[in-house]
Order: C-alpha cells, then structure tokens, then sequence
C-alpha cells in the first residue's frame, strides 16, 4: 500500500517532462513558478527521489537541459566565492547563531543570492531549474523573498521547488509550523 506522499511522487517525474510544465502553457502570463510541497518528515526519501529524477530525465528526454541547484549549497558556495566561509565558521564558533545571522544577512540578502543563483543556474540555457535544499538553507535564506527576488529574473525557464512545508497556493509554511509566507505566484507541481 502506498501513501499519498509516494502517490504525489510518483506524479512528479511524468509532469516535469510535460509539454504544458516545460512551454509554460495555460499560466495565464505567469512565470511557471511550481511547488511540490511535503511533509518535512519525508526529507530523506526526498532527497533520494531527486537523485532519481536526475537519473530519469536524462533518460526519459535526452535533450532536455536541466539544473539542480541545492540552495544550502548555493550558499556554501557564495560564501566561499565571497571569502566568508571561514570567517563565518569563526563567528559562528566565538559569538554564537545569532551573531553569525545577523552578520550574514547583508551578504545573504534576498537579491543578491536571487543574482548569484540565476549565475548559477544560467536559465536562459535550461529548460528546466530544479531547487531544494530550502529547509538546510533556513533561518539563512527566508524561501519567499528568495523567489519573490527570482521572478524578475528568470523569465521563461519553469522553476520546480521542492518544498519541506506546506503550500496552498496563497502561502507558504516551512516546515508546516512556522508562520505563513504569502507566496501566491507558484502553482502546485501536483496535487
């Protein structure tokens, strides 16, 4: 027997490889912002799902050029491009989270990640961009500003976020627990 989480993701890869998903069909001018939100308890089994859709879509549509792009890596990377890492590493071990968050937040701002992710991910060579990692990323990156900050600059690429919460297409909840986000320019991926 199989649970409605498994159902959903049984759901995914088919409709990421969607003609409608992919053209950005039936959006109504929107940008192809989509949510696959879900139980943070299922974390695990996400991220070894998303090993697998890297392994099928390759196979299931070999010319299709994707990205995945982990957020908390992402940042990883931004601070080591920046030379923050080890001064991070340094601040957070001496004054502790809290002053680490606060000296973190300019750096970490909304828009300048939003930029260094669209140089990451290089969407106008995609067809598809893949995101997760967004819980690792919190309280660093807060995800709605993040993609409130992305939709001025990816225009035609669909992004798919895989979302440890909740989302019913007016906000978002991290974790379902914290407080709600209003986020309403994505669709759900499925239901």
């Amino acid at each position: 027997m199989t649970t409605r989480f498994e159902d959903r993701l049984n759901q995914v890869i088919d409709r990421l490889l969607s003609r409608e998903l992919l053209a950005n069909v039936g959006l109504g001018n929107e940008i192809g912002f989509y949510i696959f939100d879900y139980e943070p308890e299922h974390e695990l089994h996400m991220r070894a799902y998303l090993q697998t859709i890297e392994d099928q879509l390759p196979k299931r549509k070999p010319d299709l050029r994707f990205v995945h792009i982990n957020l908390f890596q992402l940042i990883i990377d931004y601070l080591k491009d920046r030379k923050l890492l080890d001064k991070s590493f340094q601040r957070q071990k001496s004054k502790g989270d809290e002053a680490l968050l606060k000296a973190l937040s300019g750096p970490l701002e909304a828009k300048k990640m939003a930029e260094y992710f669209v140089h990451k991910a290089n969407p106008e060579d995609q067809d598809l961009i893949l995101l997760s990692g967004i819980g690792s990323a919190w309280p660093l990156i807060r995800s709605h500003s993040l993609l409130n900050s992305l939709h001025p600059l990816i225009q035609n690429t669909p992004l798919v976020i895989f979302y440890p919460g909740k989302f019913d297409g007016q906000g978002l909840r991290l974790f379902g627990r914290l407080k709600q986000s209003n986020y309403y320019r994505a669709f759900r991926l499925v239901a």
